[in-house]
């Protein structure tokens, strides 16, 4: 009895339950506080109706078999692990959200279009310009963030700004690309990219930092306590409602391969004063350049 009870509730983990028809198929990789602020302003404002599948409540899910089954018009996929399971879908839309991956997964898939997890590469070069710095360091993963930084290069070149960048390919690479960096860049520059920002390489960015009297300017308020002097910290509900206004569109009858994938429209600037006064930086000439 004990052995069908566990069969029973083993398979009732497989198939997520049935639901009535709706708008909107959530796909959320985790339950996770940042997944659910995005949410919440994906729904502020809109009355569609949805069903959430949250996909670390399952051993298993086919999401191919729950949407050709609920036909919804839209998929909402959050994270990069909801990504993967919604790149099986050929048809349906799909828009994804808080996913670092969206860019390089985004070919050949012309039903997926969404936003990007990194701010527009001119805001954090504005910033360089305020702190009058013109040499900046910057590593990076050429398959994770490769593509953002070529568009990085154009936008430096354009503002008068040198990107000093390099290459690695496992985190052990970072330290010693960063003590390659050492009287040739007067800032440095941290991406979300998973590779060159390890929990095990983000000490050497600020010991850097401290041994070079540079700045560093990452894209997460977190890093504000560890000694950057700087972020740039995208607004999670924000990206939510501009994934709902790409929704609607898709929903009134665009086509999602008409709608290119976006970086967020806000960002916010949070800055260390002890950090930028230590530097002898002003905040206010800093912060002067990033009026929006």
């Amino acid at each position: 009895m004990r052995i069908l009870t566990a069969f029973i509730f083993s398979f009732a983990l497989l198939l997520p339950l049935a639901a009535d028809a709706y708008d909107v198929l959530v796909l959320q990789s985790r339950r996770d506080p940042a997944f659910e602020e995005a949410l919440a302003g994906f729904r502020a404002n809109r009355r569609l109706s949805e069903r959430v599948v949250v996909l670390a409540d399952y051993a298993d899910v086919d999401i191919s078999r729950i949407v050709r089954e609920d036909q919804p018009a839209l998929v909402l996929a959050l994270g990069d692990r909801a990504l993967e399971a919604a790149r099986k879908l050929r048809q349906t839309p799909v828009i994804a959200l808080i996913s670092l991956g969206i860019h390089n997964r985004h070919a050949g898939h012309a039903n997926l279009t969404g936003i990007g997890m990194f701010a527009p590469p001119e805001r954090y070069l504005s910033l360089f310009q305020g702190m009058k710095k013109r040499h900046v360091g910057l590593i990076y993963h050429p398959a994770k963030s490769g593509w953002y930084v070529q568009q990085a290069r154009q936008a430096a070149q354009r503002m008068g700004i040198e990107l000093v960048v390099r290459e690695v390919s496992t985190p052990r690479d970072t330290q010693a690309q960063l003590a390659g960096l050492a009287g040739r860049v007067d800032a440095l520059w941290m991406l979300p990219d998973t590779t060159a920002v390890a929990r095990e390489t983000v000490e050497a960015y600020f010991r850097f930092s401290q041994e070079h009297n540079v700045p560093v300017v990452s894209f997460a308020s977190a890093y504000l306590g560890l000694g950057a002097a700087a972020v740039l910290e995208i607004d999670r509900s924000e990206l939510g409602r501009q994934a709902g206004d790409m929704g609607s569109a898709i929903l009134k009858g665009a086509d999602a391969s008409d709608i290119p994938l976006a970086y967020p429209r806000r960002v916010q600037l949070k800055t260390n004063p002890s950090v930028l006064k230590h530097l002898g930086i002003s905040a206010e000439r800093a912060m002067l350049n990033q009026r929006e």
